[in-house]
């Protein structure tokens, strides 16, 4: 458990001496991953229109977070087997490789096979990033090393709409892929000689659940099959072979030795599977962000520069909410959980609204717009430490390794059922027919209404989980 210990200690602790160089890696290997998905968000209107497969617009996102889920899940394996040097090493190598790929690619199922090797590399360093923490900082640490790991993702936010919107503006996407080549190589010079050799740690050498990680897979892909079309049959089919791929994952994982994830965390009655499903209930609401820079460049004329940083701004909450929180006693951190889903649900509602209008393009709207997005990013960070800080805590005593992996596989698979269900919820809005500006402004209503239904869902949780936690704590 934290201890009071954690207020005493402030950010010079973790960024000097060895903490510091500690930390300069595992912020790194999260940047890179982070920077690629922001980027990749901005660069892909300028990618359809270049060689088509606008259907497939968020598969190139839902492919690379399926890919980056595998590599979570293989993290704790890889680590272990590898030591930390050598595994963030063949975490780099591999997604400079899919930088590549998808750099070269002539059609969308080229770039779809560089994205998913991207994912493999990126999963990897993130849960790296993640799970190292428990090893290489003590305990009073963890929830600020876990804001600085979150906070990349608004370094990233802004690196990322950079690089990217810059190159597509210009009609050179494809270097934007070559830059995280080279982003991606100077971070591993950069580190070579930071992390150990080898972890102090025994490990329990768990094998990887094969058939769980392929039934989830299967159930994310299900979803994003019923995207490509409009046909309300093909949608509902999809859904429902989803929705039985996910029912034998749960009954597997209850029968299983061999977990994906830590005991427990099925169960809303428990306070890991309570935080569990409120991690994946807020990451699945900013799903949204990767139609954004869509919906900002046809509706209201935006450039892919400035539509790109418009998805900056729920990073940029998200992370100036999660370090300036971080620190806070275990009472506002209760305060900050339980309120910060309501921000997330003002916020999508009140974009819902501003979108199709042509009036948001400037002015009054176009600051509130912005103020909406704001909102979300502050909502979901304003929580996020304290979420994940729960998570390595309320584990089984054993399970520690696990549990540390399992951040980043919750996250993920909640990032790729997510961008699925926003490709199955646009297209089946109008986004391709009728498509233009008209399904642009339908489809943009339906998708953030839609979505504000999972921050609803998560200050439910959130209450219901402490309503529980004070019951059995009680006389």
């Amino acid at each position: 458990m934290i201890t009071n210990q954690t207020s005493a200690i402030g950010w010079s602790d973790l960024l000097s001496g060895k903490n510091g160089l500690r930390s300069i890696a595992l912020a790194g290997g999260v940047m890179l991953h982070a920077t690629d998905v922001y980027l990749a968000t901005t660069i892909m209107p300028s990618i359809t229109r270049d060689i088509g497969g606008l259907s497939f617009y968020s598969w190139a996102t839902t492919i690379y977070v399926v890919a980056a889920i595998m590599g979570s899940v293989f993290s704790s394996l890889h680590l272990s087997k590898r030591g930390p040097r050598l595994a963030y090493r063949i975490a780099a190598l591999l997604f400079a490789a899919g930088s590549i790929v998808s750099a070269t690619a002539p059609n969308m199922g080229l770039l779809l096979l560089g994205r998913f090797i991207q994912g493999l590399g990126g999963g990897l360093l993130f849960a790296l990033s993640y799970a190292m923490i428990r090893i290489v900082f003590e305990e009073a640490l963890w929830p600020r090393a876990m804001a600085l790991v979150s906070a990349m993702w608004g370094i990233s936010a802004f690196s990322g709409p950079f690089v990217g919107g810059m190159f597509a503006q210009y009609g050179h996407w494809r270097i934007a892929f070559i830059t995280l080549v080279v982003i991606a190589v100077s971070l591993l010079l950069i580190t070579e000689n930071i992390l150990p050799k080898k972890t102090s740690e025994s490990s329990d050498q768990q094998k990887v659940p094969f058939t769980q990680l392929l039934l989830l897979t299967l159930a994310t892909l299900a979803i994003s099959a019923g995207s490509i079309t409009d046909l309300l049959a093909v949608n509902i089919g999809s859904m429902s072979l989803a929705i039985v791929l996910f029912l034998c994952l749960l009954k597997m994982e209850a029968t299983s030795g061999n977990r994906l994830l830590p005991t427990g965390a099925y169960q809303l009655s428990n306070p890991l599977g309570a935080t569990y499903t409120v991690i994946a209930l807020l990451t699945i609401a900013t799903a949204v962000e990767i139609y954004i820079p869509y919906f900002m460049q046809i509706v209201h004329g935006f450039s892919p520069l400035k539509s790109g940083y418009l998805t900056v701004i729920i990073a940029l909450g998200w992370s100036f909410s999660s370090v300036f929180f971080s620190g806070v006693s275990k009472e506002k951190a209760k305060l900050l959980m339980n309120s910060g889903p309501l921000s997330v649900l003002a916020g999508l509602i009140g974009f819902a609204v501003l979108t199709p209008l042509s009036q948001s393009s400037s002015g009054l709207f176009y600051y509130l717009m912005c103020l909406c997005l704001f909102l979300i990013g502050i909502g979901v960070g304003m929580g996020w430490p304290h979420l994940l800080t729960q998570v390595l805590t309320s584990s089984a005593k054993g399970e520690e390794e696990r549990a540390s992996a399992s951040i980043t596989t919750v996250q993920l698979l909640a990032t790729a059922v997510g961008t699925a269900l926003t490709g199955l919820v646009v297209n089946s809005a109008g986004i391709i027919k009728p498509g233009g500006i008209q399904g642009a402004e339908q489809s943009s209503v339906w998708l953030f209404s839609l979505f504000a239904v999972m921050p609803l869902c998560a200050w439910l949780i959130q209450l219901l989980k402490e309503s529980l936690k004070n019951s059995n704590s009680g006389p």
